[in-house]
């Protein structure tokens, strides 16, 4: 299949691939030069951003063809990334490669080929990242196993992952820098699911199995090098370590405190151990700004923002995500209980655009879904059809987030979720804002007035329901 496509892609981009067909027989043993070009799709803007650690080195202007090229003069050998908002990718570019990429802007992920020469590690790092994505969205009901069928069937797909690295680093035969992605990419998405494991595992079913955890469970943080700067703005080393710092500030909390205390002390102690354990700023800001953004939009107390703030701006160094987070901390204000909700503009069956506040005049609860998390889409949509039959007070609204018109009805045509109101979010960048959502599973309940409940919850929060008594 993987060849089909190749060839595809190959023909459509040759106008471009012309432009440097026999540039292999001009590189020098000590230039740089290197290609980027390709094709985009259905696409959203006419420009691609070619980036290096989150800042922008080139805009690309795409062609009345929608494609691009760029050539560069010297570039150095890493990993990169390419923006055609709002999605992103990674490409990673060994001394004078010459990479072409075609992607759909309706399937990003899904539809991205890259070919030329640098191609087979790319699509290595697609195929690994598609295959993880696929393996996240079904690990719902893997965390309410017990501890031990949760490690077998976690260390299965592990087995699976490692077996297509190995054979692939055998058959690519890539360098030790590019291993460094390649072998993160297996081991670290691994690593995340049993931090998580405790903290997910207590929150849908109630049990606490810190307790029961084996002592060397934890046994590879030891192999993880926390000051990894090549690593350092590359998502699965930055999510692991979000993920860990979760879970050890939960170890040490975790039954000392009240829920409103906990939020604060977790986040705050979560700071301190990175400010401990990550020595390299650049690093430890990533860090920061992500648990600050974690906190401020799902864990944390509006009462303790302040408090919150404080901290991070004691160890954060970031100027500009300072700004960011401190405009979240206010905009948080605005949803506290018994504010009414922010309005935002939403979109129906028949493409009407409706406002919020139209809908919204009695008990309801609002929660999200998109078509690229089915499993969530399914098991959310059954969750809430069994509160509606047990709380009949209560209307609840689906609003699907980022799926196109068309795909959103596509999605819904297949499955009868009769008494839930669905509408799809028709400006993601104002709800995102204004209602502070940046998380599926998150979940607003209004009160009978139609007032802010609570803005801050999550459906599958084992406690859940006690929001609806």
């Amino acid at each position: 299949m993987h060849h089909i496509r190749n060839l595809i892609i190959f023909a459509l981009i040759i106008p471009v691939l012309s432009l440097f067909s026999s540039c292999k027989n001009d590189f020098k043993g000590n230039d740089y030069v290197a290609y980027f070009g390709g094709e985009i799709v259905n696409p959203n803007s006419k420009y691609v951003y070619f980036c290096k650690d989150n800042e922008v080195i080139d805009t690309l202007k795409l062609d009345n063809k929608n494609r691009f090229f760029i050539q560069f003069d010297s570039l150095a050998p890493g990993l990169y990334t390419f923006k055609h908002e709002p999605e992103y990718q990674y490409v990673y570019f060994d001394k004078n490669d010459s990479i072409m990429v075609r992607v759909n802007s309706k399937d990003f992920d899904a539809s991205l080929v890259f070919c030329g020469r640098g191609d087979q590690k790319n699509n290595f790092l697609i195929e690994l990242y598609l295959n993880n994505e696929k393996d996240k969205n079904s690990m719902f009901p893997v965390f309410d196993y017990d501890i031990d069928k949760f490690q077998k069937t976690i260390d299965s797909s592990y087995q699976v992952a490692q077996k297509f690295y190995t054979t692939k680093k055998e058959e690519i035969k890539w360098n030790d820098d590019f291993d460094k992605f390649a072998k993160s990419s297996v081991d670290l998405p691994h690593y995340s699911k049993k931090e998580l494991y405790p903290i997910i595992h207590k929150m849908r079913t109630g049990e606490d199995v810190y307790e029961k955890i084996p002592k060397n469970f934890y046994a590879y943080r030891k192999s993880i090098d926390c000051n990894n700067v090549a690593l350092s703005t590359y998502s699965p080393f930055v999510n692991y370590l979000s993920h860990m710092l979760n879970n050890m500030s939960t170890i040490n909390y975790h039954n000392h405190f009240t829920e409103v205390d906990l939020a604060l002390k977790t986040n705050i102690n979560k700071m301190n151990i990175a400010d401990t354990l990550i020595k390299n700023e650049k690093i430890k800001n990533t860090i920061l700004n992500t648990i600050a953004f974690q906190y401020l939009l799902e864990d944390q107390n509006i009462v303790n923002n302040n408090l919150f703030i404080d901290t991070y701006y004691k160890y954060s160094t970031d100027k500009t995500y300072k700004n960011e987070i401190l405009k979240i901390g206010n905009a948080i204000q605005l949803l506290k209980p018994n504010y009414d909700l922010p309005i935002v503009e939403l979109t129906d069956a028949n493409e009407n655009k409706i406002l919020s506040d139209k809908l919204i005049s009695k008990n309801t609860v609002i929660f999200f879904w998109t078509g690229t998390a089915i499993t969530h889409f399914e098991t959310v949509h059954k969750k809430v059809l069994a509160f509606k039959r047990k709380y009949p007070k209560y209307q609840f609204i689906a609003i699907n987030l980022n799926d196109t018109q068309e795909e959103w009805k596509d999605m819904l045509s297949n499955y009868n979720f009769s008494g839930i109101t669905e509408l799809r979010c028709a400006n993601f960048e104002d709800l995102k804002t204004k209602w502070a959502i940046n998380k599926i599973n998150r979940t607003i309940i209004l009160d009978d007035n139609g007032r802010i409940k609570n803005a801050f919850t999550n459906i599958f929060d084992v406690n859940f329901e006690d929001n609806l008594k």
